[in-house]
């Protein structure tokens, strides 16, 4: 296997992002922070990328971050980007978490900061930063809350609880529940979905979902005609409704 800190392949217009550090059950260091940021990098540069997929090596998605490494005085953040290089980084295309194993203190961070999870029915959740004498400050305290009922947020991060994907589920926080070594394959079936759609409608569908929390009433639907207006006088939207009429899979460009 290779001793790369983070594994990085293409096909289909999907990247995906494989976490391979699995003897340290995929903790993040400041080698694979620098690895997953290098790989958006790719994924929003090149127009052929429509979506990314991120997942862990070894049956484990991530442990959080590398305490042994923070001890030492490594730091696993990129400027700008957050922990992992992902967590306070904003992308125009969406990005998969797939789930095997634990997903836990920065590990469930990174999972919440992707758009779609998919999850194997073993894998483990949780923000225990709190036992440790910590505090989940690369999302899970900010971005849980807009994404579960806050009352569950604070149970979760003030017990540091563990939980499970059927839990995780039922609160609407994770899209699908696999048999256990599918996450990967599921989350590649819902990745090509979404590469076969029109990128720009694709971004910016993304971009109003992620804007409307914190949008009002009285100004949600102007704030959303501002970025729609220029992907209904796009080429793909011709193209998207000629292919219809004409009964084939569109082509798009992207413009």
């Amino acid at each position: 296997m290779t001793d790369q800190a983070v594994i990085v392949s293409e096909a289909d217009g999907i990247i995906t992002i494989t976490l391979n550090r699995p003897q340290a059950k995929n903790a993040v260091n400041k080698a694979v922070a620098e690895g997953v940021s290098n790989a958006l990098d790719k994924l929003e540069s090149d127009s052929a990328l429509r979506v990314a997929i991120i997942t862990g090596a070894g049956g484990t998605f991530c442990s959080g971050m590398d305490l042994k490494a923070f001890v030492s005085g490594e730091t696993p953040v990129i400027e700008g980007r957050g922990f992992a290089g992902l967590c306070e980084h904003t992308l125009s295309k969406p990005l998969i978490a797939a789930v095997e194993g634990y997903a836990l203190a920065g590990g469930f961070e990174i999972a919440i900061s992707s758009d779609l999870i998919v999850a194997a029915e073993d894998a483990t959740f949780g923000i225990p930063e709190t036992k440790r004498g910590l505090v989940a400050g690369a999302g899970g305290l900010v971005k849980l809350p807009k994404q579960v009922s806050p009352r569950i947020a604070k149970e979760l991060a003030l017990t540091g609880d563990f939980f499970t994907s059927s839990r995780a589920y039922e609160l609407g926080l994770i899209n699908r529940v696999v048999p256990s070594g599918t996450a990967l394959e599921e989350a590649t079936v819902l990745a090509r979905k979404i590469a076969n759609n029109g990128p720009l409608a694709v971004s910016v569908s993304k971009q109003v979902i992620d804007g409307a929390q914190d949008w009002s009433n009285a100004t949600m639907f102007a704030e959303q005609a501002v970025l729609m207006e220029p992907i209904f006088n796009s080429e793909d939207a011709i193209e998207g409704a000629t292919a219809f009429a004409e009964k084939r899979a569109p082509v798009w460009k992207g413009r």
